[in-house]
């Protein structure tokens, strides 16, 4: 199990491989599709976005409101490749690392190797086992989308796995080759 925090993604995301199992703290940030929009349009408009990706993190998810006595509600991810038409050009603008469920795009693998980054995911179906991961929320832009909203969660050792690393390490091409080599052998 590797430590890491998100302060060290744009360092130390070169040296993670698929399938390494990481326990992420530190500071990552929410956005799903209609986020990724707002965002690409203000990249056009040349406006300051609601936070540098520039070594950033972001978790695709949009987390139910939190009950009473907790941080955030249940907070687990969301099918990845809705943000392949995004993600290409977030990496190269300094995103370090992505969070989600499910496989992605060549453009958005070809964009991890190029750009040294990664792509963890989460498990899905256990949002309420997630957000005790959590210890802080904040809204920090386009309140109006609710769940969808950007929001700065810290993180404190939450669970996740490399799916697709910088060096072309991708655990679902891989899972699917060694599938096929065992049914070759029954």
């Amino acid at each position: 199990m590797i430590r890491l925090n998100t302060s060290e993604l744009k360092e130390k995301a070169g040296t993670l491989r698929a399938g390494d199992k990481v326990l992420l703290s530190g500071t990552v940030y929410t956005s799903r599709d209609a986020a990724h929009k707002r965002i690409m349009d203000m990249c056009g408009k040349g406006q300051e976005l609601p936070y540098s990706l520039d070594g950033a993190a972001i978790y695709y998810a949009g987390p139910t409101a939190a009950k009473d006595g907790m941080v955030i509600g249940s907070c687990g991810p969301t099918t990845s490749s809705r943000m392949d038409v995004y993600a290409p050009r977030m990496l190269d603008m300094g995103l370090s690392a992505m969070i989600g469920k499910g496989e992605r795009s060549e453009a958005v693998c070809d964009a991890i190797k190029r750009n040294g980054a990664v792509y963890f995911c989460a498990i899905g179906g256990a949002g309420a086992l997630a957000c005790k991961c959590i210890t802080e929320c904040e809204v920090i832009a386009f309140e109006d989308l609710g769940c969808e909203s950007v929001k700065r969660l810290t993180f404190s050792e939450f669970p996740l796995i490399v799916a697709i690393d910088c060096s072309g390490g991708n655990i679902f091409q891989e899972g699917r080759k060694k599938f096929d080599r065992s049914r070759e052998i029954v």
